[in-house]
């Protein structure tokens, strides 16, 4: 088989999960080629990024010159005599992802792809499904969280997506139920498979016991409740708790979380660091007594599915605090790998932070039996054979039918 991957933008430096799957394959011998919706916007990317040999194209497309799409169009009904057939199956599509999914669609055919994949069930899921039909292949695609959370949307369109899949997956069990309820769709359309790990890049080493460093890491948006982890961290400063607080990473609330910092006077206690290299992501994470993902569900509906830095940080080996928010209580079971609280709940959270601050012992147990999980199920090589697995199945059952 040789897969497409068709993603958004590429590289993006919060989507390691989508980096470590294409390593994966790779090393068990896939032909995979990326095509990306758009180029990459951040201004730093995961070092990662450059062990992948997958080649990169950029579907770029300029909606707006009528030309451009109708050139397009009559040159790939040429090529694939499918196009004029299903064309039709994009009625509420954008004029730019019809046109990138012909182009794509003339990719397929000129590099011999087999079968095609998309992450998040958005628009690189709408370009993949009209490729597939105008080529006469199939696809798959895995949804994730803001993808099928957000309040806005459309839960018809969505349910179609499913439908006209040859397989959706998604990376936890609560997405399954979720999805399942709310799009009335049946367990042979959809299958949980977790996000994995590099476990030998991941390795484990015991907590930090001289560490009073509370380290948290992700995109700085509502979602991520680090708004209310500060507010923890000023619970605990009025406790006498000796501690310091590291927050990785960037997004669009960072002044008012810079404020929030400044107007409760823990300048000197807590520290926003701004995006990392995962190898310096790495190191925090190591240098910590513990990790906490104070996750909650944002009022558009937003909320994580299940953070891949929290997997990585049971991995690692500290200690970890997360909310019971989406799949997260399918990794952090409670009292046994990590400690787990309400979402939202500051208090309850700043006395967290302080037992397990104060509890080395209890760090020790969390963080083993955090690794023993990880390594059971969030295997990288394991979990992407399953998912080959899944593309090779597609490929067997297309059989000549269209996805469409």
């Amino acid at each position: 088989m040789r897969i497409g991957y068709v993603v958004k933008r590429y590289p993006r430096f919060s989507e390691t999960f989508i980096v470590n799957e294409i390593l994966a394959h790779e090393a068990a011998g896939l032909d995979v080629r990326i095509f990306a919706l758009l180029p990459p916007e951040d201004t730093h990317f995961q070092d990662i990024i450059a062990r992948v040999r997958a080649p990169v194209t950029y579907l770029r497309a300029r909606s707006s010159k009528t030309s451009e799409f109708w050139s397009t169009l009559l040159h790939a009904a040429k090529e694939l005599p499918d196009v004029w057939k299903y064309l039709s199956a994009g009625p509420d599509e954008t004029p730019r992802e019809v046109l990138q999914a012909l182009i794509l669609a003339l990719e397929i055919k000129k590099q011999g792809i087999s079968h095609l994949h998309a992450h998040f069930a958005t628009s690189a899921t709408v370009v993949a499904r009209l490729a597939a039909s105008f080529a006469g292949i199939s696809f798959t695609f895995t949804a994730h969280a803001k993808d099928i959370f957000l309040d806005d949307i459309s839960l018809e369109n969505l349910r179609q997506k499913f439908l006209s899949a040859a397989l959706a997956v998604t990376v936890s069990d609560y997405n399954v139920i979720y999805l399942k309820e709310k799009l009335g769709i049946s367990d042979t359309r959809i299958r949980r498979i977790y996000n994995g790990l590099d476990l030998e890049r991941f390795s484990y080493s015991e907590p930090d016991l001289e560490s009073s460093r509370i380290v948290a890491v992700g995109r700085l948006v509502e979602k991520k409740g680090f708004g209310i982890l500060i507010d923890a961290c000023n619970i605990l400063r009025s406790r006498n708790v000796h501690f310091e607080c590291r927050i990785v990473g960037t997004g669009p609330l960072q002044a008012e979380l810079e404020n929030q910092v400044k107007e409760t006077g823990l300048e000197d206690q807590v520290i926003l660091c701004g995006p990392r290299p995962q190898h310096e992501v790495i190191r925090e994470i190591r240098n910590a007594a513990l990790f906490v993902a104070p996750c909650i569900v944002g009022d558009d509906g937003n909320r994580d599915g299940l953070p891949t830095v929290l997997l990585e940080t049971m991995a690692l080996g500290t200690p970890c605090i997360s909310t019971n928010v989406t799949g997260i209580p399918e990794v952090i079971h409670d009292k046994i790998t990590g400690l787990v609280i309400e979402q939202g709940d500051a208090v309850g959270l700043a006395d967290t932070l302080e037992t397990l601050l104060g509890d080395k012992a209890l760090r020790v147990r969390l963080a083993r039996e955090a690794r023993a999980l990880i390594e059971e199920k969030f295997d990288i090589k394991r979990n992407a054979a399953e998912l080959r697995e899944c593309f090779a199945a597609a490929c067997n059952d297309f059989s000549g039918k269209n996805p469409v």
